[in-house]
């Protein structure tokens, strides 16, 4: 009885009662946050934590189990000037912008051809949501043979007439980081595309209607209506893709790894040789800890992009 009968009288008029009252749905969201936040520690923060411990001693493979003796800015000076560091500094940026124009643009045309209803927007979205699923260790490799000198890309050029020579998609200095990024971009255009259409079903099938009797052509309804009305959307993508080609690793381990020569070494591919290949812990760390930096520049700003988007509506 004690127990039903205690939160009846603080209802009834105490003042002390909106107190406790309004702590422990605050409470509560702390508990339920409690295991993300463990779970973000153990796996996020201290990985990272150990790497940046890394990268500013002397770890080889003969004192990875030992105590690693502090060097400073000995491994970054050292990848500045092997040239190393620099070097895959530019090819990422390229990278990153390939990735970015193709992924936002084509993800955009993706999404206003999803649009429209009719048996072969269905198949389109079909065949996007199978590309996005598929593994990049799959994707990488299917594309591997597309591009091969045998494959079907290079058939058709020297069937058509086009070439006389197979194109070294993967096997030349300039067309190797190209075919690649290209390839990066074709994976992350089906995530853009569905994003966008989910922002562009949102807009009221009247606004096109008083659009098409005012005459404005379709060229025109994506100017002055479709663009502007995903320009919230827009922003948050363009920091996610950002991120996906800055970071990105798997397809050019697959497809190039990282060659012909340091052709495709972008900053995180080359962490990964300097760590796991030439075994120099302490140099790869430091390379990894650039590209981190800058995979955190992309985050915070991804996060305020949420954050105005959320208080503008």
């Amino acid at each position: 009885m004690t127990t039903t009968l205690a939160p009846t009288a603080g209802r009834a008029g105490s003042p002390a009662a909106p107190g406790p009252r309004r702590r422990r749905p605050r409470q509560t969201r702390l508990l339920f946050m409690l295991p993300a936040a463990v779970f973000l520690g153990v796996l996020s923060v201290y990985p990272l934590v150990t790497l940046v411990r890394m990268a500013f001693s002397k770890v080889t493979a003969a004192t990875l189990n030992a105590d690693w003796a502090f060097s400073g800015l000995d491994n970054f000076t050292a990848g500045l000037e092997s040239g190393d560091t620099g070097a895959a500094v530019s090819r990422t940026l390229v990278f990153v912008v390939v990735v970015t124009v193709l992924g936002m643009g084509l993800g955009l045309g993706g999404a206003i051809a999803l649009r429209t209803r009719g048996w072969w927007s269905g198949a389109l979205l079909a065949l996007m949501v199978f590309v996005w699923a598929l593994p990049p260790v799959v994707n990488g490799s299917v594309w591997k043979f597309l591009l091969a000198d045998t494959g079907l890309l290079n058939t058709v050029l020297l069937g058509t007439g086009l070439r006389d020579t197979p194109v070294p998609f993967l096997y030349d200095q300039h067309w190797a980081l190209a075919s690649v990024a290209f390839v990066n971009a074709f994976a992350v255009i089906p995530f853009n595309a569905l994003v966008y259409r989910a922002a562009l079903l949102t807009i009221e099938p009247e606004v096109f209607e008083a659009a098409q009797l005012d005459g404005a052509s379709k060229a025109q309804q994506v100017r002055h209506i479709m663009v502007p009305s995903v320009r919230g959307t827009t922003l948050v993508l363009l920091i996610l893709t950002l991120v996906y080609g800055f970071r990105s690793f798997d397809f050019i381990y697959v497809m190039t790894y990282g060659g012909p020569g340091t052709a495709t070494n972008t900053l995180p591919f080359l962490g990964y040789l300097q760590a796991f290949v030439r075994y120099d812990y302490g140099l790869g760390a430091a390379t990894s800890v650039i590209a981190v930096a800058g995979v955190l520049v992309l985050a915070a700003l991804y996060a305020r992009s949420i954050r105005n988007e959320e208080k503008h509506g």
